[in-house]
């Protein structure tokens, strides 16, 4: 499997979570995890996964997959919208809060995020997964629609009219958010840092080439500028103490 920033990140918050617990399996809340594409490898690795997602299929389908898997019984599927976190998932149960492509597209973010925050277990953390609005602006300016990339820079949401996200982050917005939470930023770092800016003839043509970028990637993913220019932006932050 190639190297992820992400990845390799979530990996080290849930080994310090299983020392914390005494060798227990982390519990992970995966909040708007759609299918499972994060929850079933998660309970394949041990952990013990919640899912709260509003839409009925696409808990359906998670339950399948996780059948598949042979980890249905590590994973439990809540239908429900972030705000009323409160309402399914009890406080202080959670080692790992993932919110990965949840905060550009909920009514209200800062509620939605107040919400994770009280699921929290002591020294637990959340993971957030954003849509980064320099790259949003950058790609549509570098492909010649600049009327677009004009309307990215102006709007305080970093969104185009027609566009089904509600609003995208930059550096200094994602980390405004998460601390005006309660929440102190332990990681800010960059998914999709190159990738996007390497042809795509350059992986075709060379064998190594793939794994070789996504080491670069992993190396990088934390280091500005390039890190405020990535397709995402993934920040693992605390309750300040």
């Amino acid at each position: 499997m190639r190297p992820d920033a992400v990845r390799h990140s979530l990996d080290t918050e849930l080994a310090a979570a299983r020392r914390r617990r005494g060798g227990e399996p982390p519990r992970v809340l995966d909040v708007g995890g759609g299918s499972g594409v994060l929850a079933v490898p998660l309970a394949a690795a041990g952990c013990v996964v919640t899912v709260v997602e509003p839409n009925p299929n696409a808990l359906a389908t998670l339950s399948r997959r996780a059948r598949e898997a042979g980890v249905g019984d590590r994973i439990a599927a809540v239908q429900a919208d972030s705000d009323a976190l409160g309402q399914v998932v009890e406080a202080g149960s959670a080692d790992l809060v993932l919110a990965h492509g949840v905060l550009e597209v909920v009514d209200d973010p800062t509620k939605s995020l107040a919400a994770m925050v009280d699921t929290l277990a002591p020294d637990g953390a959340v993971s957030v997964l954003v849509a980064n609005r320099t790259a949003a602006l950058l790609h549509h300016a570098t492909a010649g629609r600049l009327a677009e990339a004009s309307r990215l820079a102006d709007d305080p949401d970093g969104r185009l009219p027609a566009e089904q996200i509600l609003r995208r982050f930059d550096t200094d917005g994602l980390t405004r958010l998460l601390t005006n939470a309660g929440l102190v930023v332990e990681l800010l770092q960059g998914q999709g840092v190159l990738t996007d800016l390497v042809p795509g003839a350059v992986l075709q043509q060379d064998s190594g080439a793939e794994q070789a970028l996504a080491e670069l990637e992993l190396r990088l993913a934390g280091t500005a500028p390039l890190r405020d220019i990535a397709s995402r932006l993934h920040a693992v932050a605390r309750r300040a103490r």
